[in-house]
């Protein structure tokens, strides 16, 4: 039991068409911290991130059963606007996903979407700040995001999901495509950013997991199999699927 726990899962059930791919996955993320979730491909990490801020909802012939609640309000109810959701509860990609526009256009377009009364150049560089860009692309904030490299743009993109001021980080293998130096950068910004946000973050790379995570949870075939402090996972699992998982006897 999570007794800060700023968002939960309740027997979920998720289903594309027939297939199912989470069965009744019930977690509880502490606030503040980072909670890494890992597993083999194919058993349902990616899946259950995306139903943290309704992202699966764009996924023809996708169902759900069972409760997701972020801050204790159910977010399926009907009624409530996913974008407002989305607004708290910001996720940054596997792959770099910079606009076409300026570095400043990519920070300040969903503050301008969303009708945001903010201070336009005090929340761009707080932004670029929070995400270790600032001083990189300070001279160059005309400049189009695109022009930046792989790991610059997955920061900018980090900078952007800030911009909107969100509790929760989503990230879906955010180093995949990166450099060991750019995914070393990026790792010490999530271990910087557990400060004022909630990260949950999705990888295949188990020694990042045990890195920059306070909590772990383990998922096999569509199912939570373990959840606990990074340390104990890694060391002592209680179940001899995560053992096998973490001794590399699987996946």
């Amino acid at each position: 039991m999570v007794e800060d726990a700023i968002l939960s899962s309740k027997d979920l059930d998720l289903f594309y068409g027939a297939k199912q791919a989470l069965n009744k996955v019930s977690m509880q993320v502490p606030t503040k911290e980072v909670t890494a979730i890992i597993g083999p491909s194919g058993c349902g990490k990616s899946t259950f991130l995306r139903t943290l801020n309704r992202m699966n909802d764009q996924v023809p012939g996708v169902s759900i059963r069972g409760s997701v609640k972020f801050k204790g309000l159910e977010i399926y109810k009907k009624g409530l606007d996913p974008a407002h959701l989305r607004a708290s509860v910001g996720m940054v990609f596997q792959k770099p996903n910079p606009f076409p526009k300026t570095i400043a256009a990519n920070i300040l377009w969903a503050p301008k979407i969303h009708n945001m009364k903010v201070d336009r150049e005090q929340l761009l560089e707080q932004s670029l700040r929070g995400a270790g860009l600032w001083d990189e692309v300070k001279d160059r904030l005309n400049e189009s995001g695109l022009s930046l490299s792989g790991g610059q743009q997955q920061r900018l993109c980090i900078a952007r999901a800030i911009a909107m001021k969100p509790e929760v980080i989503l990230m879906d293998e955010p180093c995949s495509a990166l450099d060991p130096k750019a995914t070393a950068k990026v790792e010490e910004l999530i271990r910087t950013l557990k400060n004022d946000y909630t990260i949950v973050i999705v990888t295949h790379n188990m020694q990042q997991a045990g890195r920059v995570s306070d909590k772990t949870a383990f998922f096999y075939e569509g199912e939570l199999v373990e959840f606990g402090e990074t340390k104990r996972i890694f060391t002592n699992p209680t179940d001899k699927k995560t053992e096998d998982y973490i001794t590399g006897r699987f996946g």
